[in-house]
């Protein structure tokens, strides 16, 4: 989608110098002198992109400006309002940022800076869009998916299987470190099956002692134990007809092992102190963080047993693995953690904070990530983008915000300096997307022979 970049300058100079310059980049551009008139343009293009010079009619002071951002903002709070102001006007352009403009320049702007501010502002909306997009397409399917969310080729091979393999009633195994989302994708995968409008039960094996695992999932007899006063039907009864989840499941016990081969291959269970067997329909779905192929070999878990659970295996990649996804795993995870925080505005993540969380290994995986976007949110304190200084020490720790030979010398110029931050961006881009520069030119804004140039002058592969 081309974005819309509405210019608000009483100076027609200004406007019509940066027409041009931004219409080259392929914007386009609706313009405005004054406030009345840049609310009515607001309105009749849906423009999302606001440059604005806070020296405004009628009085031409810069509170002019300030108050037309806040209604700006007000009435669509999504957009991206870069706040032009002179050097007097820095504390004030400071506070608009506070109140969620994106971003602000000083006096003179120089062109390719605007730019610069301008594409990121548009690959924060390609970013926004895209979430907003994904969520709501999983979540009027699944409910709560974020385990769903992704492009990068492990997690499609992951999930196309899983896609696959719910229509059937074969049993499936799902492997992956902790915290890689083996619970949402067994749901995801009963909710696409056939038994979606019976019941999902899920069960830590490992959470559980042996004996009180045995009765948890098989039932008991009243008087089959000191505690047992009264019958209890057992998990596989409660899930019968639908799925039943065992996550851990390589921390089940050798004797329980043997009972749950007998479900697997004739849809028995005998319930703890009973005399007869009874008979379920169920789906078993398995889950572990441990090589069982190992511990078959240490004869820990029955070979018998494996080949059952493994009718199908659905191997989850580590956070890691997906880099390519961080950003859009993050601030989906960010905007979740809004439902947490009152009052917390619509916020991003600047791509010195993006480039910290790139660098780490996430061992938590998606469970760690969605716990370091609830702090950054906290930290943050209202404002409207996660710095690097709102991240846990050990992010902000985690490796250099950008690559070697990045950082323009000291008394560099402000053309090398804005070199510097232009090729700190598009390698930041070239990684998260994997080297993919069709996907890195629509995160910062530029057509991919833009990119493409670009690259050649900075000298990037």
């Amino acid at each position: 989608m081309t974005e819309t970049v509405l210019l608000i300058d009483d100076d027609p100079g200004f406007r019509d110098a940066y027409r041009e310059l931004l219409a080259l980049e392929g914007y386009a551009v609706a313009e405005a002198g004054a406030a009345p008139k840049a609310l009515s343009e607001l309105r009749r293009t849906s423009a999302r992109l606001v440059v604005l010079d806070l020296m405004l009619p009628p009085t031409g002071r810069a509170e002019e400006g300030a108050a037309l951002a806040d209604r700006l903002l007000a009435e669509r709070p999504a957009a991206k309002v870069i706040v032009v102001s002179g050097a007097g006007e820095t504390p004030l352009a400071l506070r608009l940022v506070e109140r969620g403009a994106y971003d602000f320049l000083a006096k003179p702007v120089d062109p390719d800076v605007l730019l610069s501010v301008v594409a990121r502002a548009a690959a924060r909306l390609a970013l926004e869009d895209r979430v907003a997009e994904l969520e709501r397409s999983l979540a009027a399917r699944e409910g709560d998916a974020s385990a769903m969310l992704g492009q990068s080729p492990a997690f499609l091979e992951a999930r196309t299987l899983c896609e696959r393999a719910a229509p059937t009633d074969v049993p499936v195994l799902i492997t992956g470190d902790s915290g890689t989302g083996k619970e949402v994708f067994a749901r995801y995968l009963h909710a696409r099956s056939r038994r979606k409008d019976k019941a999902f039960i899920a069960v830590n094996c490992g959470a559980l002692a042996p004996t009180l695992l045995e009765s948890t999932l098989f039932g008991h007899r009243k008087g089959a134990f000191t505690s047992a006063i009264k019958d209890a039907p057992g998990l596989f009864v409660e899930a019968d007809g639908g799925t039943l989840f065992l996550d851990e499941i390589g921390d089940m016990e050798p004797a329980l092992q043997v009972k749950l081969l007998r479900v697997l291959e004739t849809g028995e269970i005998l319930p703890v102190g009973a005399a007869r067997p009874l008979t379920v329909d169920v789906r078993v779905v398995s889950a572990t963080h441990r090589a069982l192929e190992s511990m078959v070999a240490d004869r820990t878990f029955r070979d018998d047993l494996y080949w059952r659970v493994r009718g199908i295996e659905i191997a989850l990649p580590r956070l890691a693995d997906r880099v390519g996804d961080l950003p859009l795993l993050a601030q989906h995870f960010l905007n979740l953690s809004r439902a947490l925080v009152p009052r917390s505005p619509a916020t991003a993540i600047s791509p010195g904070a993006m480039r910290r969380l790139e660098a780490c290994d996430w061992p938590g995986n998606l469970r760690e990530l969605r716990h370091e976007m609830q702090r950054a949110l906290v930290m943050a304190g209202g404002r409207g983008e996660i710095l690097e200084e709102d991240l846990s020490p050990a992010r902000r720790g985690s490796g250099p915000a950008a690559p070697a030979g990045d950082e323009p010398a000291e008394g560099a110029t402000l053309e090398e300096k804005i070199a510097a931050l232009e090729r700190r961006e598009i390698a930041a881009a070239l990684r998260a997307t994997q080297g993919n520069r069709s996907q890195a030119a629509a995160r910062l804004g530029l057509s991919r022979q833009g990119l493409l140039n670009k690259m050649d002058r900075h000298g990037l592969k």
